[in-house]
């Protein structure tokens, strides 16, 4: 028997259950994993809600982890008992062990320790995908942030930095923007207080900007698009403050014949290569120093409801864990 959150009905952070589950031995192709850390990301709160759909009730939600190899199954080749590992988008991470696809994980390099890499997975390769692969940052490009000071938000904002861009960011109280600021963020729009459009437009003198990156989702749209200057990209990549309705394809047009996408990090580390030179391309940013993964929130496994509260009351900063 293990210790496991599990969800039985979809809800509030009140269906989050601590309790003990059965744990077969490790099946064909699968590896056996012993949690040192588990990441806290906001997709966790949509399968939970019920926004994505899980395979199955009950299910153990989270998709982010790292650990120790304790087993594996048939033919397994690439990892061995006492290997450290990492993951992102394998659902089932609250727990203390479990099973998981070996196609999943990656090695992780000696000088990354277990919290830095459940904290920096998922998010750190949002990351680089959405810097590397949707958009090539580059000097002289103006980007845009919405929730700069969260945890994919801190992670893009290094990288974009780092990269020679000029970047902006929203946040939502003056300690978020001094956080902002010392992670990259090269002009900070407290969104609460200033109108967000009007200010992008100030910071640029009316140029706007070449990609407008939003994780928020509802409250952001279709205001991101009016900071976009013609032609420019808008890429929503996350549902924060809920899920944007009534998306309309011609006000592309309207704006200036904007591009648009909803990309997954699924997609994008679908093939077991892409997923190793990903994590790769993270792991070199990492050591190099070029982008610190900022751990500012740390609960126990079996306090995951207060995690979640937190998360989406907002009251959270960079990476946030949950300990097994």
């Amino acid at each position: 028997m293990v210790h496991a959150v599990r969800v039985h009905h979809t809800g509030g952070p009140e269906v989050l259950k601590y309790e003990e589950m059965e744990l077969p031995p490790p099946g064909a192709g699968e590896v056996r994993l012993r949690h040192t850390a588990i990441g806290l990301n906001f997709i966790d709160v949509y399968f939970r809600n019920g926004l994505y759909k899980a395979p199955g009730l009950p299910f153990v939600p989270g998709s982010e982890g790292a650990g120790v190899v304790e087993a594996v199954g048939e033919h397994v080749n690439d990892f061995h008992v006492g290997d450290r590992v990492a993951y992102a988008m394998g659902l089932g991470a609250y727990a203390e062990v479990r099973n998981i696809d070996a196609k999943l994980l990656v090695h992780l390099p000696a000088a990354i320790d277990d919290q830095t890499a459940a904290a920096m997975m998922l998010k750190g390769m949002t990351a680089q995908y959405l810097v590397r692969r949707i958009h090539h940052v580059k000097p002289g490009d103006v980007i845009l942030i919405q929730a700069a000071a969260g945890g994919v938000g801190l992670i893009l904002a290094q990288w974009a930095h780092n990269l020679g861009a000029t970047v902006i960011g929203t946040v939502g109280s003056r300690d978020k923007a001094e956080l902002a600021l010392s992670s990259g963020v090269d002009h900070v729009i407290l969104y609460r207080e200033e109108d967000f459009v009007h200010r992008v437009k100030e910071i640029t003198s009316g140029h706007m900007c070449d990609v407008v990156y939003d994780g928020v989702g509802q409250a952001t749209y279709p205001a991101s698009l009016d900071c976009l200057k013609p032609l420019g990209l808008w890429v929503s990549f996350g549902n924060a403050s809920g899920a944007i309705k009534n998306f309309d394809l011609l006000t592309l047009s309207q704006k200036g014949s904007l591009f648009a996408c909803r990309p997954t990090l699924g997609t994008f580390t679908a093939k077991r290569e892409t997923l190793i030179a990903t994590a790769n391309d993270l792991f070199e940013a990492v050591l190099t120093g070029a982008v610190k993964i900022p751990i500012h929130q740390t609960y126990a496994l079996k306090d995951a409801a207060h995690a979640h509260r937190e998360l989406e009351a907002r009251h959270t900063t960079g990476s946030s864990l949950l300990m097994p």
